[in-house]
């Protein structure tokens, strides 16, 4: 008879060489026991997780604050969420629990049914949340960084005491440039202090009208040190400062919430040094080139209009200028020549006209009836005398001749037939 035919104890004190329990009965009934346990609470700190966004449940690893004992807990996401964003690897987390025994490969872990942060996650959290309240106020807003002097009179310098950061800034940008000024204020970066003495020394300088720049240089740390530099109030002091400034507080992987409302994040103090000032050797060089262009372009300049200038004097009227001018002389003269011989035929017109009105004139005018013998008779009252009956015998008239006046006395009246006739026709009626 096989092992496997015999029926197995139903209790673990009752299995025998000769009746084992199987695997999967020890498995279940494992599960069944720890299945079985209430929940409970547990302290440690998150060595293991990767979040895996979309996945239906999370796993990570915590470990014993003291020693190197861990376990697996798993978590649904809404139960991440209310953990916050700080829930990461490093985090000392408190955990109500739920112990599980998977029977597949024998392996317990917990369910995680609430998750608190302690310690430094719960500070974390407390940043977080502040960094989404002042950034939902606007103070990260990229339209209000201030851009950063291209050559700054003065430099203030915030920095702790004798700290490499100061070193590294000062170093680094007297290399760049050996005229760049400093105004440094030595202060505690971490600490109580740290708030108070950093906010009275930026407010110094920001009140100095020759400092043109400010660095805030830490140069990294623990998350714990650099808390500081998250504090509410000193964030938004900076956020109104009219003096352009630099954070140099952490390293690449750390974000303060200074370096979000500073004009420029610098992801180390020498990193903030090569911001801050340019490079004398590189601006030098720059110069060379600009002067050599600005030569080259002068050059060609010069070249372009000399030669538009070789061909503006080899066309023919700039050789000979008045060879413009000779058909239009040539025109002017034509149209001279008949101008006047217009006017001339006018005038020989016009002075022809006038001799025949002249002599018409004449020929019309009484005058010229005087001077072919006739006279122009007029009677003592004035009147002119046209017929003979206009005159009376004995009276005195005066006869008007081509040349002057003449007095003279009616002798004999004599009137033509047609006269008489008229006149007797005349005394009828």
């Amino acid at each position: 008879m096989h092992m496997n035919e015999v029926s197995e104890p139903k209790r673990a004190v009752d299995t025998t060489a000769e009746a084992p329990w199987s695997v999967a009965t020890l498995n279940s009934n494992l599960k069944a026991l720890v299945g079985g346990l209430p929940t409970l609470w547990v302290i440690g700190q998150v060595v293991e997780y990767k979040p895996r966004p979309g996945t239906r449940i999370a796993f990570f690893t915590i470990r014993d604050l003291n020693a190197s004992a861990s376990i697996t807990v798993k978590a649904w996401p809404n139960i991440l969420d209310s953990a916050g964003s700080a829930f990461g690897e490093g985090a000392r987390v408190l955990l109500e629990v739920q112990p599980d025994f998977y029977e597949g490969n024998g392996s317990i872990s917990l369910m995680a049914r609430s998750i608190r942060l302690e310690g430094i996650g719960s500070l974390l959290e407390q940043v977080e949340q502040l960094r989404r309240r002042l950034s939902a106020e606007g103070l990260f807003a990229p339209e209000r960084k201030k851009r950063l002097p291209f050559l700054p009179r003065r430099i203030g310098l915030i920095c702790g005491r004798n700290a490499k950061a100061k070193h590294d800034v000062l170093v680094n940008a007297l290399s760049r440039w050996p005229a760049a000024v400093f105004e440094v204020r030595e202060v505690a970066v971490q600490g109580p202090h740290t708030v108070t003495e950093v906010l009275a020394a930026l407010a110094e300088l920001d009140s100095m009208p020759d400092v043109d720049v400010i660095v805030i240089a830490r140069g990294g740390g623990a998350v714990e040190d650099l808390l500081p530099f998250s504090d509410e109030t000193l964030v938004r002091t900076a956020a109104e400062t009219v003096t352009p400034f630099v954070s140099a507080i952490g390293h690449e992987e750390d974000a303060p919430l200074l370096d979000y409302v500073a004009d420029y994040r610098a992801s180390t103090p020498t990193d903030a040094a090569r911001r801050i000032v340019p490079d004398l050797q590189s601006e030098l060089e720059g110069l060379v080139r600009a002067r050599e262009r600005i030569r080259v372009g002068i050059a060609a300049r010069v070249h372009t209009l000399q030669s538009q200038l070789d061909d503006l004097t080899a066309r023919p009227v700039m050789r000979s200028p008045e060879a413009t001018l000779t058909p239009h002389i040539e025109q002017l003269s034509a149209l001279r020549t008949r101008l006047r011989s217009a006017v001339r035929g006018g005038l020989v017109t016009n002075m022809t006209m006038l001799s025949g009105t002249r002599q018409t004139l004449r020929a019309l005018s009484p005058v010229g009836v005087l001077s072919r013998g006739y006279a122009l008779v007029r009677t003592d009252t004035g009147t002119v005398a046209t017929r003979v009956r206009d005159m009376d015998l004995g009276q005195r008239v005066v006869l008007q001749m081509t040349d002057g006046l003449a007095e003279a006395e009616v002798l004999r009246v004599e009137t033509t037939d047609d006269t008489a006739e008229e006149t007797r026709r005349e005394k009828k009626k």
